[in-house]
């Protein structure tokens, strides 16, 4: 919570002491400085620096680091609103209000407490879409957020209070003393916590919501939701399954099969798609399917890939949908068919979209490909059977991810096409702190990858 606490202090003596005139490079200077102080806060293994309502673990501190960059990035990617004025100071105050809220929720050590700050990222996320979304449809993709999350996270609240009534405390490192429901009540009282983490995430079935919101959404909705919020889910189903291990032999087979071949249908969802935000949406889905999937092994090699899945799929769809906004802002649409002959255009920009993609199939030094192969081996060690997903998510993953290069980057120059401006330096310095932390973070993937111990 001191964590929360210190960036609100430092956003707001932002906020009141600066220039109007320097304020946006004054908060987002705020954001890296304080990502780069966290680098060096990092700790040993386990849970540190615990409180009453806060504690932190490598796990918790790198999502928050992640969030901090990503709050910097997403106000660079965002710099046309402060161009034109659109808003442009509420626009920056929501950002700023959602990363910290975001920092909270990542440093809070009860179940409860987490779940009032995983509720409440979600109104400066609408506000965000509402306020400077691209289309009329904006008002019902946000409702479709609202609706899908809240209305899943209900069954969770109650779950939770059951529990402080049970064992008085909602805290994640003391435990339950859990005493084991036979049959088909373990079975709902593991779907009741799992749910509301799963429509975060989100998995097949339950993924309707993300695609509206990140086609509807600005840019840095867009890399907020797919960066930091998706993690939200991740990491607190991380947290509540390390408190209901006892329950994952009852059904988690039924959640492998679920999630892994809802990610084989998303990726062939990805192949027949034309806008580039719509795309790099349903190939969240996929990975954040995989992600569930190596985490319900119940295999440290699951939970560690998790992590380093989470990190990477953050730096890399974020930086993905920087590049459709860079785009945007050239031709006036994410359609792959009015962007084609980029690369006779901007060949720069053309290796970047390169880099990108080929990041999201997890090639090396990627920093997915180590997450990738730690969760294929968590998964695996379930049965061999899930290999015909696993390969299938993997060769589809490179087909829609060719797909998107090619598609948007090579052919002819469209005939409606005009003069285009040159592509700023601040665009491509940008791009390069997503690219680079994501290639760079393998050296530390020891100390990242055993944060269970």
């Amino acid at each position: 919570m001191l964590v929360g606490f210190s960036l609100f202090f430092v956003i707001a003596s932002m906020f009141f002491l600066s220039n109007k005139k320097y304020l946006w490079g004054s908060v987002v200077s705020s954001f890296f400085i304080l990502s780069f102080c966290g680098l060096f806060c990092l700790s040993s293994y386990g849970w540190w620096n615990v409180g009453s309502f806060y504690g932190l673990d490598v796990m918790s501190s790198s999502l928050i680091i992640l969030s901090l960059w990503l709050g910097g990035l997403m106000l660079s990617a965002s710099w046309m609103i402060k161009m034109k004025r659109v808003e442009d100071f509420l626009f920056l105050f929501m950002v700023s209000i959602l990363v910290f809220v975001l920092v909270v929720c990542f440093s809070v050590s009860s179940f409860f407490l987490f779940y009032i700050f995983f509720e409440l990222s979600l109104v400066p996320t609408f506000l965000l879409i509402m306020g400077w979304g691209y289309q009329p449809e904006r008002v019902s993709a946000s409702m479709y957020m609202v609706l899908y999350t809240v209305g899943a996270s209900l069954p969770l609240l109650g779950g939770i209070l059951f529990m402080f009534f049970s064992f008085g405390h909602c805290s994640f490192f003391l435990g339950w003393d859990l005493i084991f429901l036979a049959g088909i009540y373990g079975k709902v009282f593991f779907f009741i916590f799992v749910f509301a983490f799963l429509v975060k995430i989100p998995v097949f079935f339950v993924h309707l919501w993300l695609p509206k919101a990140h086609v509807e959404a600005p840019v840095a909705g867009s890399m907020i939701l797919a960066g930091v919020l998706l993690k939200l889910g991740g990491y607190g189903l991380l947290r509540i399954l390390a408190n209901l291990k006892v329950y994952l032999a009852l059904g988690n087979v039924f959640y492998l099969v679920m999630v892994l071949w809802g990610g084989v249908l998303t990726s062939l969802i990805c192949l027949r798609q034309v806008d580039m935000k719509g795309l790099i949406a349903y190939s969240s889905v996929g990975h954040m399917g995989f992600l569930v999937g190596g985490v319900m092994s119940n295999n440290v090699w699951g939970w560690q890939g998790g992590l380093l899945m989470m990190l990477s799929h953050g730096l890399c769809s974020s930086g993905l949908f920087a590049l459709a906004n860079v785009c945007y802002e050239k031709v006036g649409s994410r359609s792959m068919l009015m962007t084609k002959g980029f690369l006779s255009l901007y060949p720069f920009l053309s290796f970047v979209w390169f880099l990108f993609c080929t990041s999201n199939m997890a090639v090396p030094p990627s920093l997915n490909l180590g997450g990738e192969i730690m969760l294929f081996v968590s998964v695996l060690s379930q049965g061999v059977v899930f290999f015909v997903s696993i390969a299938l998510l993997s060769f589809l993953a490179g087909a829609y991810s060719l797909y998107l290069y090619t598609g948007s980057q090579h052919g002819e120059i469209s005939s409606s096409s005009g003069q285009y401006a040159s592509v700023s330096m601040r665009n491509y310095l940008m791009l390069l702190l997503h690219w680079v932390p994501l290639n760079v973070l393998f050296l530390g993937f020891g100390y990242v990858s055993e944060w269970i111990f």
